[in-house]
């Protein structure tokens, strides 16, 4: 169990402090175990307490997820081609949620409602109608390519696995053996790629190539392919 931060009822409940330990509770136990019972308890206060800087447990996640869009640090513009450009706001978002793969779904309804996921947005467009898109079509691609952003996060392989080390390398040796003992003639590809299918051999790369695949879809949908 993750060592939560204890607030000292007499000098009152700090908000921030809360939704810090909301996080951590959701990185190491997953989002199910965050309940303001349970954050109230770490924090030596009632829940009353809690629910007079948090209207319900949605209130909290909401501020969860603006947490993580206000991580997001966005370059600033240069001279570079729109699409480069984009691709470097696309990697800033992913930089920002990476470290939070059991939330990052969080920020999906709170983009166009937080400061930051506004800039964001409003900046992805901008790079987008740069490329010759429609302002319509540039508001459909953007969100549709931020929606591939967090499944990339949400669904990195073993992100759901076991925190502890043995556990997780016996789940995933498991899932190995399982494609290998698939009939080689039959999945000759399958089987001959299973340590890769199970896990990639870099989670950088994982991201690196989730990125440069969403990118290159967005160029190849252009409306003048020689924009």
């Amino acid at each position: 169990m993750p060592t939560l931060s204890k607030e000292t009822p007499r000098r009152g409940l700090d908000p921030a402090k809360v939704i810090d330990s909301a996080l951590l509770l959701a990185d190491t136990e997953g989002l199910a175990a965050v309940t303001l019972r349970r954050l109230a308890q770490s924090h030596q206060v009632t829940p009353m307490s809690l629910y007079r800087h948090f209207a319900d447990k949605s209130d909290l996640l909401n501020a969860i997820a603006d947490k993580l869009l206000a991580d997001i640090d966005l370059p600033e513009p240069t001279g570079e081609r729109w699409d480069r450009q984009l691709r470097a706001v696309m990697a800033a978002f992913v930089d920002a949620l990476r470290p939070h793969p059991n939330v990052a779904g969080l920020t999906l309804t709170r983009i166009l409602v937080a400061e930051s996921g506004l800039v964001m947005a409003e900046r992805t467009m901008e790079l987008l109608i740069e490329g010759g898109f429609e302002p319509e079509y540039a508001a459909e691609v953007g969100r549709q390519a931020i929606c591939s952003l967090i499944v990339l996060v949400t669904t990195e392989p073993g992100a759901g696995e076991d925190p502890e080390p043995e556990i997780r390398e016996q789940s995933l040796r498991m899932k190995r053996a399982t494609l290998g003992a698939l009939d080689p003639k039959r999945y000759p590809l399958i089987t001959s790629a299973a340590d890769t299918l199970v896990c990639p051999t870099s989670t950088d790369r994982y991201y690196t190539l989730g990125i440069d695949l969403i990118v290159a879809g967005i160029r190849g949908v252009r409306q003048d392919p020689d924009a």
